[in-house]
């Protein structure tokens, strides 16, 4: 009896022994963060066997694949405990290893509207005397007028002509605020020089910005950059995008960054000039579209498939910027990594370590958003936002996250 007791004391200290060592080795909250639907490649998988990323007794395994298009197939990934013991199953889009073209180099974004953006207000001179139109309705900076009596306002211009031809009776706005839209009723006023019927707002529908190429797929030259919306400068909302054209730029110089002042790179371009091709889309993620002339756009020989932020780890890793003048590689180190199951634009967090670049930036400048991030050869992310009280560090968004956009 003495020695059975013994014997289930000793299996217990084995059990428990055991557990500790699986708890420590395996990074079970990471794999409860992970996302119920992914994108992954067959050498994402097998990077996840070898580096194990989630622990030492954790193996990724394909199941149940099936065939979609001649680009992907989609099935099940298990990560199981010793290979055997299922702890997590992920449905994921398998992608066969699409090559990109690397960017890394400064664009110019012209944007026309989808409508009216306003940007203020002001009072109307009448017969009887200014006259605030818009006091009592809750138009706000950044909302955009979108339609008037149910015509869709194609740029500015549009507005009079309506109100014109309404001849000063109520008008309904249609205005989309925050992706929704509301409507209000407003009664326009003739201005006493011009004649005009007018509805007292300053109003614009264009914009334009520097940001940086992150990549261009080589089967359709579809381009992904910034890695964040394009925003007005004076209202900061989204632009949502009618039409708009991406243009190479001349960088003229560099307003390096310090400690609670953001640094920038100077770039011009001239619109109607270098034009290299069309914007579709403006998103939370990224700027988005089709390059037309590759030409001087892309490095031929620099070419890199999407790594799944399932691979991404902390440590060495590479950015692509030719803020020195040239396309080149620097060293950076990713010091945290969020694996997200929603999309963000702050996936993770990396520092600049290259000498090279902080002598020459003193870290990330503005200008620098959608800068291209490499690891294991594999593009993992791109540049989104510098820390202003440390430049030297910055936030990415996961390059799958893009390029599900």
């Amino acid at each position: 009896m003495k020695k059975r007791k013994t014997l289930i004391k000793l299996c217990g200290i084995i059990l428990a022994t055991a557990f500790i060592i699986f708890g420590l080795n395996t990074n079970f909250s990471d794999i409860y963060s992970l996302p119920n639907h992914a994108v992954v490649s067959y050498s994402d998988v097998e990077f996840l066997n070898e580096e194990k990323p989630f622990g030492q007794f954790i193996h990724a395994k394909l199941s149940d694949i099936k065939t979609g298009t001649d680009k992907n197939s989609y099935g099940t990934m298990w990560l199981k405990l010793f290979g055997c013991i299922p702890i997590r199953q992920i449905e994921v889009e398998i992608n066969k290893g699409e090559e990109l073209y690397v960017g890394g180099i400064p664009l110019g974004f012209a944007i026309k509207t989808k409508g009216a953006l306003v940007v203020g207000s002001n009072t109307i001179l009448s017969v009887d005397g200014d006259v605030e139109t818009v006091k009592s309705l809750e138009i706000k900076e950044g909302d955009i007028i979108v339609k008037i009596n149910d015509i869709t306002i194609a740029d500015c211009a549009d507005i009079p002509e309506i109100l014109a031809q309404n001849l000063g009776e109520k008008a309904t706005l249609s205005i989309l605020r925050n992706g929704e839209i509301l409507t209000c009723d407003i009664i326009p006023e003739q201005d006493l020089q011009s004649g005009d019927f007018k509805i007292g707002l300053w109003v614009k529908d264009d914009t334009s910005g520097i940001g940086t190429l992150t990549y261009v797929k080589k089967s359709d030259n579809c381009f992904g950059a910034l890695g964040h919306a394009i925003t007005d400068f004076e209202t900061g909302v989204e632009i949502p995008v009618q039409e708009g054209k991406i243009y190479k730029c001349n960088q003229i110089g560099i307003n390096k960054a310090e400690k609670n002042n953001p640094g920038e790179l100077r770039c011009i371009f001239l619109q109607g000039v270098n034009g290299k091709g069309t914007i579709e889309k403006n998103t939370k993620y990224g700027v988005y579209g089709t390059v037309t002339d590759l030409e001087s756009l892309v490095d031929y020989n620099l070419n890199a498939e999407v790594g799944s932020r399932m691979t991404i780890k902390t440590g060495k890793a590479k950015i692509v910027s030719s803020v020195s003048g040239m396309r080149e590689e620097y060293d950076i180190e990713i010091i945290k990594t969020s694996y997200q199951p929603e999309t963000n634009d702050k996936s993770f967090i990396f520092r600049v370590t290259d000498k090279r670049l902080l002598n020459l930036t003193g870290g990330i400048l503005q200008g620098m958003s959608g800068s291209p991030i490499l690891q294991n050869k594999k593009l993992i992310g791109a540049v989104t936002h510098v820390f202003v009280t440390d430049p030297t560090k910055g936030y990415g968004i996961y390059a799958d996250w893009m390029m599900q956009q």
